[in-house]
């Protein structure tokens, strides 16, 4: 089971100079995609108990629109193994003018983790 989600990051998550998003950014992206997959996999948002490899590849701006996509690997009993992985697709042009974007051919992987999540029992409702 997957899940995608695309999102545009605004001047507003710019923490750095040069307008550049701190990685906690993606954390909090592959967060929202676990919440998704516990939800259609349990019919419960379940709890992130801890990522256990994250590694930030790229730099991302203001302006570049994230595709973040998840999967649940293995189920426990109540624990869901997970993998994530977020990718640049688009990228501003301010070269060319204020206005202008590319759509890139290949997308940039900027950032790839593993964690677990956990869905007490008393609250799992069965595949969905």
């Amino acid at each position: 089971m997957k899940s995608l989600i695309r999102i545009r990051m605004g001047a507003e998550d710019a923490h750095y100079g040069g307008n550049l998003v701190d990685g906690a950014h993606m954390l909090h992206l592959f967060g929202d995609v676990a919440t998704e997959l516990l939800i259609r996999h349990d019919g419960d948002e379940g709890l992130f108990c801890a990522y256990d490899n994250v590694e930030f590849l790229a730099p991302v701006f203001a302006g570049d629109y994230i595709e973040a996509e998840g999967e649940i690997v293995h189920v426990g009993n109540t624990s869901r193994k997970m993998v994530f992985e977020a990718r640049k697709v688009i990228v501003p042009r301010p070269d060319i003018n204020e206005s202008a974007c590319d759509v890139l051919e290949e997308p940039i992987v900027v950032c790839r983790a593993s964690g677990t999540c956990v869905v007490p029992k008393d609250k799992q409702r069965g595949n969905r």
